[in-house]
């Protein structure tokens, strides 16, 4: 082409050297001379096109170059993609099933809502509460009664045991005691089955104060007992028994699953375990922990599954311990050698923990998705052969996850590193081909080419920073100014706040060069084409390094650039590499997968944490989670498609249409109700707080403090501001922050390890008027005996306790712990001992002992501080209380109640 137009530029001077001669030889002999003078030219490398000027450069470009207008419909495409693959295929759920139109051996949704039904009736079913230990312990007999009544004698046996049982164990930052929890262990077992293998499979029944638990846990207690139904009924034998395991005590947390592996007769023989819980509900249930190092045990969800939907990168993220969750799953394979699956619901987690978390907000259709994998899953594992000795089966971890819940991938560890390797060393390889390739239809070295590249590689850095970046900024800017969470209730914001910014990062560092760059010896399809090789080759270096750093998560990146290999091998195994625009077509079809499989995957993380935002607390700001995760979902669904707007006319104007999306959304998420966090009954925020009365009392017995008021542990990061303006009055509240320096554990009954954890961040609103107890428990120092080496006292005490009770222990400088009732490798791990205390059925005062030694004996001086907390949940409170309580906004979803404290000096 450039040798083209230099040849019809020489022909053109040839009129004006002509204008002299008069005979048609010395013509001819002119017109040899240029063109002799042409050959010579064109006969030196490299070609010197910079002799073009710029202004027909630009116009050569815009010429292969689309429409200005397509550019919008291209992005639009990738946004109508989104919306009519990804998010169907997400909340897809299959058809419900009843009783009247499908055979036995199904999974009936039908009577599994019946039944959910009947628990959400119930109420909260906090541990110690009748609700609890009583009207839903009486239900699930009653129901296991109806199911052994239809067991196949012939074929099965079906045993039912209630366990009652108390122990105790270090979780976290506390001894977690419990005392008369309950279980209820059902063992399914093939008649005459010689197996001593069992599988177990577990859930929870109890609930969080205010919540009736339709989706946590109800939903999966109720597609156990449709597992038991059906398996106990249909003549399909199986290998190993199974135990179903109901157990009565996970909210306080994981009392019972901790009881039952460590003391049920039928625990020992337990070697895989599927454990259900729920952070939502309504929707469908994911996988997201395996093992551990079994992977075996994905191989069989892999096969069984009909439903799938999991991910390696949901399996880290947990085990993180970032996110305010945990499962009994964490006491299966701490106390024990169980290793299994851990499931649980995830969708619509606004409702969680609250008073919404009702029978409506959960679709049959949900319950026949949980209940169709955890049926098919518990045939598949009870007949598994490595059940007879797992040990032998220990292989590493496994990589794994589901395509828009359409199909499951899995592969060991070990495949997954050298997978990781291989791609990224091909993706090196094809882009030095590529280099070479452009080096030699362009006439230029392949140094040349390479000193752009490196150029290139540059700025593709700075646009992955730009890309991360510009949305992180938005989140701190909008936490500085107390706007954090403005899309809690409005998603959609998440496009303009974080998704556009992100998209503008990545693409201008290419758009300047592109714009900027005037060499000419490149074609410009090249240059773009080198601009994607960039962020290809930074992409292959995040998956060396992150491949080195052990992280299995790799595999997003691995997979993406995947699908840039192959139309890159294609392009080049073609001539489609070097004419013009054409690669774009091939690139453009395979980055459709990778476009739809990580929208789809941190869209998935998008729905589980965008509600956990609004409990994660006050000490981080949320909103830099989720703009991360928006920006990876931008870098790795477009990073490799955003820059091919450059392929049109005036790509500017896309950059001004994000840059206005962008503005549109901050005012919109700044300045109107639509970026208000809340919502009544759908998107609450959520307000813990006590209705306490201290006493402090001295080592000679008299009074030093006593008074009242209501200690909030604000869980989201905006804490009381959304409340100011309301009819609540909460003049006078006030930090607690400084209390915390000058009295033991702030001198407030702080209820578990998380108000614990956040104390410094908890507020107090005093009250004039002392709040009324339901009643006064009382603690009893019984005995004050010296030991015999006459440097260590005994001090005995009982205690009368509520179902919910704390005590904290402090020793004064000069005296230690050496020995007590509870757990004895907890002396010394806290410098105040926190004994988190409830009873399920037996309300037994609890008597415990507290050995001290101090050096020089003397035992009439103040030894340690124990305060004593006692919660009354479920009770409203006094008259005032009640009042206060009706003063919040709708859209305050309150959990509280009474709970008194006493500081003693011993």
């Amino acid at each position: 082409m450039m040798m083209m137009k230099m040849l019809r530029r020489r022909l053109r001077e040839i009129p004006t050297q002509l204008d002299c001669l008069d005979c048609p030889t010395k013509m001819w002999g002119a017109l040899r001379t240029r063109l002799d003078s042409f050959e010579s030219e064109i006969s030196d490398e490299p070609i010197e096109v910079e002799s073009l000027s710029p202004k027909s450069e630009s116009k050569e470009k815009q010429n292969s170059q689309g429409p200005w207008y397509m550019a919008s419909g291209y992005l639009l495409f990738w946004l109508l993609l989104f919306l009519s693959v990804v998010v169907p295929l997400f909340y897809r759920l299959p058809t419900a099933l009843t009783i009247e139109d499908v055979p036995t051996g199904l999974f009936i949704a039908e009577r599994a809502q019946a039944n959910l039904y009947e628990l959400d009736k119930i109420g909260p079913k906090v541990v110690g509460s009748d609700g609890n230990e009583n009207k839903t312990v009486q239900f699930l007999l009653k129901e296991l009664e109806l199911i052994q009544e239809n067991v196949l004698d012939e074929y099965f046996d079906l045993e039912i045991d209630l366990q009652i049982v108390s122990g105790s164990y270090i979780h976290w930052t506390m001894v977690n005691m419990y005392q008369g929890v309950q279980n209820i262990v059902i063992k399914l077992s093939p008649k005459n089955s010689s197996s001593d293998s069992y599988l177990l499979v577990n859930s929870h029944f109890d609930s969080k104060p205010t919540s009736p638990s339709a989706g946590d846990a109800g939903q999966m207690i109720v597609t156990i007992l449709e597992v038991l139904r059906v398996m106990s009924s249909t003549q399909q034998s199986f290998e190993h028994p199974i135990v179903f395991l109901l157990n009565g005590a996970e909210e306080n947390p994981l009392q019972a699953s901790h009881g039952f592996v460590t003391q049920h007769k039928w625990a020992a023989n337990c070697k895989v375990v599927i454990n259900l819980d729920s952070a939502g509900g309504g929707g469908r249930e994911i996988l997201f922990q395996s093992g551990p190092n079994h992977p075996w045990l994905v191989k069989y969800y892999k096969d069984s599954a009909q439903h799938p939907f999991a991910t390696t990168m949901a399996e880290e993220i947990f085990q993180t311990r970032i996110l305010p969750s945990d499962t009994d799953f964490t006491v299966f394979t701490k106390y024990s050698k169980l290793i299994g699956l851990d499931i649980a619901q995830c969708i619509n987690g606004y409702t969680y923990h609250t008073k919404y978390d009702r029978f409506d907000v959960i679709p049959r259709t949900s319950i026949q998705n949980t209940g169709d994998n955890v049926l098919s899953l518990v045939r598949a594992l009870s007949n598994a052969t490595e059940l007879h000795d797992t040990e032998a089966h220990a292989a590493g971890h496994a990589i794994f996850f589901d395509v828009l819940g359409l199909y499951f991938i899995s592969y060991s560890q070990l495949t997954g590193v050298i997978l990781n390797y291989v791609v990224a060393v091909a993706t090196i390889a094809l882009i030095f081909m590529s280099l070479w390739r452009t080096a030699k239809v362009s006439s230029v070295s392949i140094g040349h080419v390479v000193c752009w590249f490196i150029l290139i590689l540059v700025l593709q850095f700075i646009a992955l920073l730009l890309g991360l970046g510009l949305p992180v900024l938005v989140a701190f800017l909008f936490d500085k100014y107390g706007l954090s969470l403005s899309y809690l209730a409005t998603p959609p914001l998440m496009i303009g706040l974080y998704v556009c910014p992100s998209l503008l990062g990545l693409s201008l560092p290419s758009f300047i060069y592109l714009k900027l760059q005037r060499s000419g010896k490149i074609s410009f399809a090249h240059q773009l084409q080198m601009v994607l090789h960039g962020h290809a080759l930074v992409l292959a270096i995040l998956v060396i390094a992150l491949t080195a750093y052990g992280l299995r998560s790799t595999y997003v990146i691995t997979w993406t650039l995947i699908f840039y290999v192959i139309p890159l091998a294609i392009n080049l195994l073609t001539t489609l590499h070097d004419r013009g625009f054409a690669w774009t077509a091939v690139l453009k079809l395979f980055q459709i997968f990778p476009f739809l499989y990580n929208s789809y995957l941190i869209y998935t993380f998008l729905i589980v944490l965008t509600p956990m935002m609004g409990r994660f607390g006050r000490k981080i700001n949320p909103d830099l989670i989720i703009s991360t995760l928006n920006a990876l979902c931008s870098i790795l669904a477009m990073g490799f498609l955003i820059p091919l707007i450059n392929v049109f006319r005036r790509p500017s104007m896309i950059l001004h249409l994000l840059l206005t999306v962008t503005a549109v959304s901050i005012f919109t998420a700044s300045s109107t109700q639509l970026g208000f966090p809340y919502r009544s009954k759908t998107n609450v925020q959520r307000v813990p707080y006590l209705q306490v009365r201290r006493v402090f009392y001295e080592y000679n017995g008299s009074v030093s403090r006593d008074d009242s008021g209501y200690l909030f542990n604000f869980q989201d990061r905006r804490g009381a501001a959304p409340l100011q303006n309301t009819k609540v009055n909460l003049t006078g509240l006030t930090s607690i922050a400084s209390d915390c320096g000058e009295y033991m554990m702030c001198g407030v009954p702080l209820y578990d390890h998380r108000w614990v954890k956040n104390r410094l961040k908890g507020m107090w609103l005093p009250r004039d008027t002392p709040i009324e107890m339901p009643w006064l428990p009382t603690l009893e120092l019984l005995n004050k005996t010296v030991l015999e080496d006459g440097q260590t006292v005994r001090l005995e005490f009982r205690a009368e306790v509520t179902d919910h009770t704390s005590l904290f222990i402090k020793p004064y400088e000069d005296v230690s712990v050496i020995n007590w009732t509870f757990p004895h490798g907890y002396i010394g791990q806290q410098s105040t001992s926190h004994i988190y205390f409830s009873h399920g059925k037996d309300n037994t005062p609890l008597s415990f002992f507290i050995d001290l030694e101090k050096l020089d004996g003397d035992f009439n001086a103040p030894l340690c501080q124990l305060g004593i907390s006692h919660h009354f949940i479920g009770h409203a409170g006094d008259e005032l209380s009640q009042k206060i309580a009706a003063s919040f906004p709708p859209y305050a979803a309150l959990i509280q109640w009474p709970s008194s404290y006493q500081r003693f000096i011993y």
